[in-house]
């Protein structure tokens, strides 16, 4: 099978949208003929080079379309439904698949770095050459296939554009307030960082009804945006004195939990540092993974409670029909994630204008 998808050869290149080869299904996989795919900034981190994956490779993490065919093992889809792909799937039955920890699937930790499916193997070529899987999806491209794990069955109501973005940014921050944090009603939250996966994590703080959220960030779009989404109040994060502007709006004691999303140190030291004694701290942001942070001891002391997230705590099965639901019920933004929509061929000009800032979420409608 020959289908489009953008490759990326070698870091710091442009993405060459090219004709590609498919291998014949196996039984547990999922062929899947994509209808939108968003861009993340995790495809930059690979384009740029600070998160190594082998090349060439098909990017992108956060698809949505139709079955198109599956493997004769595969009972859970079938051609014609309406699926969000995860980035994250899982074997079941693994040494961390048996103790509730399926981000930590021993296939996939050990597979999807090779830029293979969890197999072990890659189904895609490219001029008679092997070509990689991204995050065992591979979505900025025409078509993928992922294991049945990967395939999750929603709402058909759902459009694609925004059924996409619950298999990534959306998952991760509501995931994050109301699977990792579980944020109880009343408390007080601060997200630090307002970018696709900071608004969803203020929006999973209000959907968890926690009476006061505060949005900190540099961009005042952001911060407008965040009011949108549900923060109480906003913080710009390059004013002075940002522990004593929170405090003043928790009694003096910090916030009862903080969610990091900025990915930077400075936000990694602060958050910390406006958490009460007690509190809860959920890191969903991520640097270089060579790079130091440093914080003052201090600030970590007063039985604080710190866990870092990659996935919200997602367990897609259950989670991406929940938000699917909770969007067609009007109770979840999805639309004003959205800043531009572009075709699979102007994938380069959309990494850019992420470079440049400003775009919440940048979606390729096929």
């Amino acid at each position: 099978m020959r289908f489009r998808a953008a490759v990326l050869h070698e870091v710091d290149a442009p993405l060459k949208v090219q004709d590609v080869e498919m291998a014949a299904l196996r039984p547990g996989d999922v062929l899947v003929r994509l209808r939108a795919s968003g861009l993340c900034h995790t495809d930059l981190e690979v384009i740029q080079g600070s998160l190594a994956y082998p090349l060439p490779i098909v990017l992108g993490h956060e698809g949505a379309g139709i079955v198109e065919a599956v493997g004769s093992d595969v009972h859970s889809v079938k051609p014609g439904d309406h699926v969000i792909c995860s980035w994250n799937p899982s074997c079941g039955h693994c040494f961390y698949c048996d103790r509730d920890q399926p981000i930590l699937c021993e296939p996939f930790t050990r597979h999807q770095p090779q830029g293979h499916l969890l197999d072990g193997e890659s189904r895609l070529s490219v001029d008679g050459r092997k070509l990689h899987h991204f995050s065992v999806v591979s979505s900025h491209a025409e078509c993928c296939v992922v294991p049945e794990a990967g395939a999750i069955a929603v709402p058909k109501e759902i459009p694609f554009d925004r059924a996409c973005l619950i298999g990534c940014g959306v998952m991760t921050g509501v995931g994050g307030a109301a699977r990792v944090a579980r944020i109880e009603g009343g408390s007080t939250v601060a997200v630090i960082g307002c970018g696709a996966v900071g608004l969803n994590a203020v929006q999973g703080a209000m959907l968890q009804r926690a009476d006061t959220i505060i949005a900190l960030d540099r961009d005042p779009v952001r911060l407008a945006m965040a009011q949108q989404f549900g923060a109480t109040h906003v913080i710009d994060a390059g004013s002075n004195n940002l522990v004593d502007q929170v405090k003043a709006l928790t009694g003096g004691r910090g916030v009862d939990t903080v969610i990091e999303c900025a990915g930077h140190e400075q936000a990694f030291r602060l958050s910390p540092e406006i958490l009460r004694p007690g509190g809860q701290l959920v890191w969903l942001g991520k640097i270089n993974v060579g790079r130091d942070v440093a914080f003052r001891w201090g600030a970590l002391m007063g039985e604080k409670r710190i866990v870092r997230s990659s996935y919200g705590g997602a367990r897609p099965r259950r989670d991406f029909p929940w938000l699917a639901r909770l969007y067609l019920a009007g109770k979840l933004k999805l639309d004003e994630l959205i800043t531009r929509r572009i075709r699979l061929d102007e994938i380069n000009d959309g990494f850019a204008a992420m470079i440049r800032g400003g775009a919440v979420r940048t979606v390729i409608v096929f």
